[in-house]
């Protein structure tokens, strides 16, 4: 029977609910009245419940590996080979039960327990082809799965062999409205994170000593499509989907290129929530409050009829920021639709719209950063994004053993960054600002044709497909008004005064990898990647020559165009072998190619500057790794990679000519450099560990450790060969803890990164603070959770030590200089969730 509160207990509650308020604003105080707002609901709870049960696949009857979870309660596990699971000290006999699997339709419904303990049987309906797979390791029964890996193949999609992850942010106690990067992909190895604005406007993560800068290094995608401005000539993002939407996110290390792209970093792809499939309507909305005035409010609605899936969320964010100068305002929206046209036919059509405004307080010396981080010397710097992404995909199953993937998808989008990029050891004077205006315009399409076949007794798969991609990007570069509100207009829009480009490109490529199940435990994964790549410059730019007054001498007008196409081959193989259960190795080499970006054709900064005769990059990444789990005791990934640069693009500190005591960034061609790591993540529950084998608490540990030696091995330039490479932190470590006790869960992480370098010359400490190392830092954060019937309480604290640190200096926006990482700041959200009547369970 399910328990209702009586007069004086729902009164008490309310009363606390009361003191919460009042007591939130107060950031020493807060803390203690949540935990005693948790404490004083679960002293009611009494009689506890059990369910148990199978999962299986509905079409074939054979056992399969799902995650099975208590939403309300943050209860869950994962089933184990034969499809077994067990859900102990449930709290109540009426709940939401939530049954997952890679590959599968999600079961979403409202269940009642008529006894204690009860089984229950449930059979997955396959929303793909369903191929037969290597044997996988995944985390088994654990009540904190918030990691998992990749199937070796999923889908239209082969990961046999490859490094993966895959996050699962519902499991997550962080700080979600501000995507904080370092809680979210904080069980991923060898991620360096940029913090370059408090609110997670831009997402930077770098692998395995690849630049962070707005996932540059990454092939980035949403549900399987282009995200970024231009895949091929300026590979960044400026749109970051809110982790409030995401199902899961995947990340494939640098063997991703032969089917992804040609990134060295590999693959990181955000995969959008679903409507719940047992519902025709359900309506989520979490608010979410912090520290320096944050708000965000995001609300998101979905459901299922039965020809149509659908999911849309609306997300405004807005705050002051740390630091003076760095307010900023955000919309972000998203719609879905999936049609089930037949059972072989499914089509679906998304659109992603993002704006926002955000004020930029730019960098600090070093001295001014010692002397106080939180001051800022620009208040008339500011960035503007407008992004629309478009995507139509088409499913066909052609048989049991054939299906056809189609994702057809486009973008059109604008940035706008307006400022001062004089040097920050210069004051700003008032003078004209300046202003630089993109817009990107691409198309593509990405076509997959997977199947399933026998040879010599074996079950094999064969993926190949093909890629057309057209891209165009016109940026111009100029004068602005010397005001300082945001007006983003050259002053003579037909002369912008610094350059006025376009930028075409075009693609295409072929792929195809093949999984040989050589015996049960062992498979070979060949591969290969042709691509032609057309990239070209058509513009003009000014050279301008003034006096120590500042006054124009000469202003000259120079035309200038430059193409360039080229063709490439990449070739690579992976290996697994699973001798047991929960152990198996793995291994892969693949190559890589980077192409050279627009931010290289052309862009005037007193800070950075480019060689002329900058060219491609090429490479290649290589893994040898063991990994597995077992039951709750032990879930682990230890592996050692090495990534070897050609002809490496990079950065080098020089001193003007003109000016010789003013010193810049001169990007080119650095050399030759290879970088060697280890990387190694544990977790395991403690409790299960020493025997206490409840079902009732969790105490879940985590390390992820990785420790990397990056070098340059060959150079022209004699101070560089031998150097250490940057953006290369040497020791990279985050460890955590987490209770769960029935329904409340506790999460404390930390996070330490070692001093590194930015550029290849190893400058220790410049004056304009563009180059110089980045000081080892720690950052540890709290985060709490407690969900009671519709609603979900989270509240946390993070960098809660208050240490003052950064983790970039850039040499344009949001710079140039030190961008000093936030302080100690907190956040409260609650979230509510309404569903409309379920369907009937569909039970075996």
């Amino acid at each position: 029977m399910s328990r209702k509160l009586s007069v004086p207990i729902a009164t008490r509650i309310g009363f606390q609910f009361s003191v919460f308020r009042q007591t939130v604003s107060v950031a020493p105080n807060f803390l203690w009245t949540i935990t005693y707002l948790l404490w004083t609901i679960t002293s009611f709870a009494q009689t506890t419940f059990t369910l148990r049960g199978t999962i299986t696949d509905k079409s074939t009857g054979s056992a399969i590996i799902a995650q099975v979870l208590i939403e309300e309660f943050q209860k869950g596990v994962v089933t184990d080979e034969n499809g077994n699971f067990s859900i102990e000290a449930i709290p109540t006999n009426i709940f939401r039960l939530k049954v997952s699997s890679l590959g599968y339709i999600s079961f979403q419904q409202k269940i009642r327990l008529s006894r204690t303990a009860e089984i229950m049987q449930l059979a997955l309906e396959p929303t793909d082809l369903r191929l037969e797979e290597v044997v996988i390791s995944q985390q088994k029964n654990n009540q904190d799965f918030s990691i998992i890996r990749l199937k070796a193949i999923d889908g239209s999609a082969i990961y046999a062999g490859k490094k993966t992850e895959v996050i699962l942010p519902d499991l997550i106690a962080a700080n979600k409205a501000t995507n904080n990067a370092r809680q979210i992909f904080a069980k991923v190895t060898g991620l360096n994170i940029w913090e370059s604005d408090g609110a997670g406007l831009q997402m930077g993560i770098g692998g395995r000593g690849l630049s962070p800068n707005r996932n540059s290094n990454f092939n980035e995608r949403q549900n399987g499509y282009d995200i970024s401005a231009d895949a091929l000539g300026y590979p960044e993002s400026y749109y970051t989907p809110p982790v409030e939407a995401l199902e899961r996110i995947e990340v494939v290390r640098g063997a991703a290129s032969l089917q992804y792209g040609t990134q060295f970093g590999g693959l990181v792809n955000f995969i959008m929530k679903k409507g719940n499939e047992n519902t025709p309507f359900e309506i989520t909305t979490r608010q979410t409050v912090g520290s320096w005035w944050l708000y965000n409010n995001f609300t998101s609605i979905g459901g299922n009829t039965e020809k149509v899936n659908y999911y849309g969320f609306y997300q405004y964010k807005r705050g002051n920021g740390w630091r003076p100068n760095s307010s900023f305002e955000n919309h972000t929206a998203f719609a879905a639709f999936n049609f089930k046209v037949s059972e072989k036919v499914k089509i679906g059509v998304e659109y992603t719209h993002l704006n926002y405004l955000a004020q930029q307080g730019g960098g600090l010396t070093d001295a001014q950063f010692e002397q106080d981080p939180r001051q800022s010397f620009r208040e008339r710097n500011w960035f503007k994004v407008n992004w629309n992404l478009m995507a139509v995909t088409l499913d066909y199953k052609i048989n049991d053993r054939s299906k056809i993937n189609v994702r057809n998808f486009g973008l059109y989008s604008s940035r706008e960054a307006l400022g001062i990029l004089e040097r920050i050891n210069e004051i700003d004077r008032g003078q004209n600002r300046d202003l630089i205006s993109d817009t990107y315009l691409n198309f593509g399409n990405e076509t997959r044709f997977i199947h399933r076949y026998n040879l010599f007794k074996q079950s094999h798969t064969v993926l190949t497909g093909v890629r057309v991609y057209k891209g165009l990007t016109e940026r111009a570069q100029g004068f602005a008004d010397n005001e300082s509100v945001p007006n983003f207009r050259f002053l003579n829009p037909e002369r912008p005064g610094k350059s006025d480009y376009v930028f075409p490109g075009l693609n295409f490529a072929w792929f195809a990898e093949n999984v040989f199940n050589i015996t049960k435990k062992f498979t070979l994964t060949p591969g290969i990647r042709s691509e032609y790549i057309y990239t070209a410059a058509d513009g003009n730019y000014n050279i301008t020559l003034a006096d120590f007054a500042g006054n124009i001498i000469t202003d000259t007008l120079i035309p200038e165009q430059r193409k360039r196409s080229r063709g490439l081959v990449l070739l690579g193989i992976g290996a697994s072998y699973k001798p047991l259960v929960f152990v198996e190795t793995y291994a892969n080499f693949s190559q890589n190619y980077r192409s050279i970006t627009f931010s290289d054709l052309r862009i005037e900064n007193p800070n950075f500057r480019v060689d002329p005769d900058i060219q491609d990059e090429r490479g290649y990444n290589t893994d040898l790794g063991v990994r597995g789990s077992y039951k709750r005791l032990i879930n682990y990934d230890i592996s050692t990679f090495l990534l070897a640069y050609n002809n490496r693009i990079g950065q080098v500190f020089k001193n003007d000519t003109v000016t010789p005591f003013l010193p810049y960034r001169y990007r080119t061609n650095i050399g030759q450099s290879l970088t060697i790591g280890l990387e190694s993540f544990l977790e395991s529950d403690l409790l299960q560990v020493f025997g206490m084998n409840s079902h009732k608490y969790a105490l879940n540990v985590f390390l992820n450790c990785a420790i990397i030696r990056s070098t340059y091995t060959q150079s022209e330039d004699a101070a560089v060969e031998g150097n250490r490479v940057e953006l290369v932190p040497p020791v990279l470590i985050r460890t955590g803890i987490s209770f769960a006790a029935q329904k409340l869960k506790l999460s404390l992480q930390y996070s330490y990164v070692k001093e590194h370098y930015t550029d290849a010359t190893n400058a220790i400490k410049t004056s304009t603070a563009v180059n110089g190392i980045i000081p080892s830092y720690y950052v540890m954060d709290f985060s709490a959770q407690y969900p009671i019937k519709w609603f979900q309480f989270e509240a946390g604290i993070n960098n809660f030590t208050n240490n003052r640190y950064f983790t970039r200096r850039a040499d344009a926006y949001p710079g140039p200089g030190i961008i000093p990482s936030d302080a100690l700041n907190f956040y409260v959200a609650v979230q509510c969730k309404f569903t409309a009547k379920a369907k009937q369970a569909q039970s075996k």
